[in-house]
């Protein structure tokens, strides 16, 4: 085989072992082959769409032999949906690839020196443990290869998910064992409404159609808050779909309703209207109840949630003064109130904010005080000598990590610790290792949040030298 060739077969290539980000390691010649959806011990055929000079990617045509790791997906729609990509792989198995992911992103790839690495904590729950779900309305669904085979048509009105890298068709999803019931049975009622009653489904090419996009937030105590997004404000039928939602499940103690007429699905800049039940739903972590309404962010499993928490909470410790940045709706920082004298947060969104003055006011946390506005724009040297010198500051960025200008301030402001949340310990890593320069890595620990995903959730606590 030429390797000037950008797209070919590999055959019966032997998957030697876990690289990251849900990928496996082969080699072919001298090469290193990244392949998607295989696991160490695999025998495989793969299709190569990516050739370089050193390295390229696969993704698998077939298993020609298992590894004994490999199990039996438990979805039925595992084969198509990009959802839980590690399905094929026992969880106890994913737990230590996660663990070692971490460890080679900050040592490896990083050059991170870590004094000490705490054993992951695995999720209790590896399956229905999302509080918060979104489904997409279509007049398209996507078809796997079976379908294609059985030329059965596009159209057909679904609801479900993305087909990974299609921004216009969707999997239609009966059964989806990431958040609990009702959702499911949510899902399909008010699917089988809408196409019984001929309500149309949207087409995102065309942006034609009434049924756009549904949400469900569950809390622990099994009460939902559900958000019916509409292309239209066809306001009978929003009120009939409605009505017979509301009617059908108690579990539904918070429902509403959007009317989203962008070409984008973000509705974070709409106006969410509440039609029956309460405004939102409350949940609590420890002794702190957080409220979620609509556009609320807020941890995605909230059982795990607490776990991550008490991580910070340990590496925290107490401090006078505490800085939150990126805090979101505050849950982090209010989690922990009861260790500072002080809780500064401070986040880009907006409404995030809004949330979290209130969440601090209905737990009585009156030390708390939170700032909306971009964080390397907020956090001057003049806004740390006004709030005062930090004891400690507790950083939790987008997958991105953090600006460069921050990293720099955070280094100007020397505060004895950080305490370093991170959803990609990759960016983790790369911010780190420009801290290292006058802190040291004391302590690392990685929570699993996503079972069945490669996703991973890392703490680290740096103290100043």
């Amino acid at each position: 085989m030429s390797r000037r060739r950008k797209k070919f077969q590999l055959e019966n290539i032997t998957i030697e072992k876990y690289a990251a980000e849900g990928k496996s390691i082969a080699y072919w010649e001298d090469k290193v082959v990244f392949v998607q959806g295989a696991i160490p011990g695999d025998v495989v055929n793969a299709y190569v769409f990516k050739n370089k000079k050193d390295w390229a990617e696969a993704r698998i045509n077939e298993v020609v032999e298992p590894s004994d790791l490999r199990q039996e997906p438990f979805c039925k729609h595992f084969e198509l949906c990009g959802g839980c990509k590690w399905q094929m792989l026992a969880y106890e198995q994913q737990v230590i690839y996660k663990e070692q992911q971490v460890k080679d992103q900050l040592q490896r790839l990083g050059n991170v020196a870590v004094e000490k690495f705490l054993p992951i904590i695995p999720c209790a729950e590896d399956r229905l443990y999302r509080n918060k779900m979104e489904f997409t309305f279509s007049n398209k669904r996507y078809l796997g290869p079976d379908d294609m085979k059985a030329m059965l048509p596009f159209e057909k009105d679904v609801l479900g998910f993305h087909a990974p890298k299609v921004f216009d068709k969707i999997i239609d999803i009966d059964t989806c064992h990431l958040q609990a019931e009702p959702t499911n049975a949510i899902k399909n009622f008010v699917r089988k409404f809408a196409q019984e009653n001929d309500y149309p489904f949207y087409d995102i090419r065309q942006h034609t159609g009434l049924m756009r996009n549904l949400i469900i937030r569950m809390n622990q105590k099994g009460e939902a808050l559900v958000n019916v997004v509409f292309a239209k404000n066809e306001t009978e039928k929003i009120k009939t779909l409605c009505s017979a939602l509301q009617n059908e499940f108690d579990q539904i103690v918070s429902l509403h309703y959007t009317v989203n007429q962008k070409l984008n699905d973000t509705i974070y800049d709409q106006n969410v209207v509440a039609f029956s039940g309460e405004k939102h739903i409350t949940e609590t972590l420890g002794t702190t109840t957080f409220k979620i309404s609509p556009k609320s962010f807020f941890q995605t499993n909230s059982k795990q949630a607490e776990v991550l928490y008490n991580v910070v909470k340990d590496f925290v410790g107490n401090a006078d003064t505490l800085y939150d940045l990126y805090c979101g709706t505050g849950s982090i920082g209010l989690y922990l109130a009861n260790q500072c004298k002080k809780l500064i947060g401070v986040e880009t969104v907006e409404d995030a904010i809004v949330d979290a003055k209130e969440n601090a006011e209905n737990n009585d946390i009156q030390h708390a005080h939170f700032y909306a506005g971009d964080v390397i724009k907020v956090c001057t040297s003049a806004f740390f000598k006004e709030h005062g010198k930090a004891d400690c500051i507790i950083v939790d960025p987008p997958r991105a990590g953090m600006h460069p200008s921050l990293v720099e301030k955070l280094k100007e402001i020397a505060a004895p610790r950080i305490v370093y949340v991170s959803c990609n310990p990759a960016t983790q890593a790369r911010d780190v290792k420009e801290l290292s320069s006058i802190y040291a890595i004391k302590k690392s620990r990685a929570v699993d949040m996503f079972p069945q995903t490669h996703h991973i959730e890392n703490v680290l606590l740096l103290e100043l030298t």
